[in-house]
């Protein structure tokens, strides 16, 4: 993406997040400040990220919807605003293939589908139509609970078919487990138990544990007191085999990656 190449395996990816929401679950939402949005991705490349993820929605289970024109219209300005800052990947984080469209059109390089292209119909031909790249999170909210990889690798099974009826090349392709996504606290923590597990699609995974719900149940600890806790578990996580966090604490977790990897990917050198 943008020139950069993604050689999975090698080390741990981090993916910045870049909310342009007035709603955002973590505190950390931007509103419209397109100028906002790009002074923090800028921080962000600085801190040693390499992806800048842009929503627009929030996903918290309880926030309210927009429609996919409200939506671009508080995502577009910052993906301006943020590719003018930096020439890191940006990805677009959105269930909507009509706000997908316009913002790789306007410089992103990525989807972010939460659904897994399996709620807009028209998301895999415009990830297709654009030669973009895709992370393909499975999203258990209205699913019937049973066993956490079953599940997972049963909504991945879908979203892979659904990607290669469309032309999505499978090397762009990333999937997600959808931590915080319809599971319950217990469940959340299996999913990063059972990482190992989940490399059974053959795909590079990505794990989003940033500051969430869990973490904060278990830390009893608010969300601004949760750094602890995405630090643990994308420590696991990373030991598990994930090949991108996404987080919003990106230099703390630069650093947790270093050692996390440095121990189970090996190859470390004393200088």
């Amino acid at each position: 993406m943008r020139g950069r190449t993604f050689e999975w395996g090698a080390r741990t990816y981090l993916m910045a997040i870049v909310n342009v929401t007035p709603d955002s679950f973590s505190g950390d939402g931007l509103g419209t400040d397109a100028r906002a949005a790009a002074a923090l991705a800028r921080g962000f490349a600085e801190a040693g990220a390499d992806i800048i993820d842009v929503g627009a929605e929030s996903t918290r289970p309880d926030a309210v919807p927009v429609t996919p024109a409200e939506e671009a219209a508080r995502a577009l300005p910052a993906i301006a605003a943020i590719r003018a800052a930096t020439e890191l990947p940006i990805s677009i984080d959105t269930q909507h293939a009509e706000v997908a469209d316009v913002a790789l059109e306007e410089g992103a390089d990525m989807v972010n589908d939460i659904q897994g292209l399996r709620w807009d119909a028209r998301m895999a031909g415009v990830v297709a139509a654009r030669g973009a790249a895709l992370v393909a999170m499975h999203n258990q909210r209205g699913r019937p609970s049973g066993d956490v990889v079953a599940n997972v690798l049963g909504g991945w099974q879908e979203s892979l078919r659904l990607a290669k009826t469309a032309g999505i090349p499978r090397e762009r392709i990333i999937l997600d487990p959808g931590f915080g996504f319809g599971w319950t606290p217990e469940e959340n923590l299996q999913l990063v138990q059972r990482l190992d597990e989940l490399a059974a699609a053959g795909q590079p995974l990505l794990l989003g544990p940033s500051r969430k719900s869990t973490l904060g149940l278990v830390l009893d600890a608010p969300v601004e007191e949760r750094l602890e806790g995405t630090a643990a578990s994308v420590a696991i996580a990373i030991a598990k085999g994930v090949d991108i966090v996404r987080v919003h604490d990106v230099e703390e977790m630069r650093r947790v990656a270093a050692v996390a990897d440095a121990i189970s990917r090996g190859g470390w050198r004393a200088p």
